[in-house]
């Protein structure tokens, strides 16, 4: 049976961020649109959609919103090596 691949996010569009909130909590791997940052204003623009993001979250589970502390790009995961390969 063929193995299925994933392809990595950098390939589908998309880089992943790490988010601390205030409260301490850690939220990794948000999928932010490629194409909305970089520029003059950097990775600012993935802190607005991911707020975008929580805030939607928030409205469907009826939690209040956790305000974000800091964010950063997740690291880039390399493939291990598997056995039997």
């Amino acid at each position: 049976m063929a193995k299925r691949t994933k392809s990595k996010p950098q390939e589908r569009g998309s880089v992943l961020f790490d988010v601390l909130y205030e409260d301490e909590s850690r939220a990794s791997n948000r999928r932010v649109p490629m194409e909305i940052l970089g520029g003059l204003d950097g990775d600012e623009p993935a802190r607005q959609v991911i707020e975008e993001q929580d805030r939607v979250i928030a409205e469907k589970s009826g939690r209040p919103l956790r305000p974000i502390r800091s964010l950063t790009r997740s690291p880039i995961r390399v493939p291990s090596a598997v056995a039997g390969d």
